[in-house]
């Protein structure tokens, strides 16, 4: 976050490195950022690197997925809750995953905007109708209420917040078990 774009700032490429230091795990890099190509170098070479950019941001969007691929990342977009769908069908070929955003980007705590679900079902059904191979990922309100029916509508990822997984003053331990339950994983 650039506190232009959304109004926090959070998270810089400095984090992400020390993180990317300490854990196996590829980062899952959502800049919610103005310019994002200018800052894309920064966080694209992390190995195994996963970076969403919000296509509104940027002038030519399928350069800047370009720009991601050619560090070696895998490329995707953040669909805000006012951006149209159909606004975005010409990015689709080109990335591995969308991101419905569910909530306006920049603030944790935040309620489900009104149309989200059927918003995830309706790339859900887009997707396959024309045998694209994209993740859906959802980002906002992932809430224990609205897991099964954001899964159903057909998120493949979770962005699990403090609505569910980092609940405040939850066992941690205890809401991956229940999240697991509530996914049919067992738990």
């Amino acid at each position: 976050m650039d506190g232009h774009y959304v109004p926090n700032f959070t998270l810089g490429p400095d984090f992400c490195r020390k993180v990317a230091a300490h854990s196996p795990i590829p980062l899952d890099i959502h800049l919610m950022i103005e310019n994002p190509d200018d800052f894309v170098p920064s966080f694209a070479r992390f190995p195994g690197a996963v970076v969403s950019i919000h296509p509104e941001t940027t002038y030519h969007p399928i350069r800047t997925i370009d720009l991601i691929k050619s560090l070696g990342a895998r490329a995707g977009i953040a669909i805000d809750p006012a951006l149209a769908l159909a606004s975005v069908i010409e990015l689709l070929p080109h990335v591995s995953f969308a991101c419905v955003m569910t909530v306006n980007p920049g603030y944790a705590g935040q309620k489900l905007v009104p149309n989200s679900i059927a918003k995830i079902r309706a790339l859900s059904v887009l997707v396959a109708e024309r045998c694209w191979n994209i993740e859906i990922k959802v980002d906002g309100n992932v809430s224990w209420e609205n897991i099964p029916k954001m899964v159903d509508a057909g998120a493949e990822v979770l962005v699990a917040g403090t609505s569910s997984l980092y609940e405040p003053g939850a066992d941690l331990r205890g809401n991956i078990r229940r999240l697991h339950r509530l996914l049919g994983r067992g738990g």
